[in-house]
């Protein structure tokens, strides 16, 4: 397959998570990611769309193909996972009122675990760069954004 065809289907299936994470209350499975619940407060139903179009306009050179890594994947990595320890000290007590402490931790130690995988992959891969590679770090990067990265903590609305 053409990389331009597989960068589209890789963005787009993020439309998958975003769609399941945007319904009913926090789950483990639906547990609501900052970055579709804002969307969806702004857009309403396209929201979906979001997490697929962050991905596309953060590495368009994926659709050519290419097997250069940006350096400022690294920056986003890294504010990512700093942002991730504020929402998670900001949100805590609310988390634990309302969804309950189960949830809370559990919701934690996902986040951690997916911080410390993508740390592993971006650690092991910043040489070894290819397309695939490419494609799948940033894939899972947005599918952390658009399913787990900064869970919905506190009373719903």
């Amino acid at each position: 397959m053409k990389p331009r065809l597989i960068t589209l289907l890789a963005g787009l299936s993020l439309m998958i998570p975003a769609t399941f994470a945007s319904l009913g209350v926090p789950t483990l499975l639906t547990p609501l990611p900052g970055v579709v619940v804002i969307s969806t407060f702004l857009l309403g139903v396209p929201a979906v769309f979001v997490p697929s179009l962050l991905f596309f306009a953060w590495h368009p050179a994926l659709f050519k193909g290419s097997a250069k890594f940006p350096k400022r994947t690294y920056g986003l990595f890294s504010l990512l996972v700093v942002l991730t320890v504020v929402w998670f000290i900001i949100s805590w007590k609310w988390g634990v009122q309302f969804q309950g402490a189960k949830y809370t931790i559990v919701a934690c130690v996902i986040n951690v675990v997916w911080i410390f995988g993508l740390g592993v992959v971006l650690w092991r891969y910043r040489s070894q760069a290819s397309f695939n590679s490419n494609l799948a770090i940033h894939w899972v990067i947005f599918l952390w954004l658009s399913w787990w990265a900064f869970p919905y903590l506190g009373e719903l609305p």
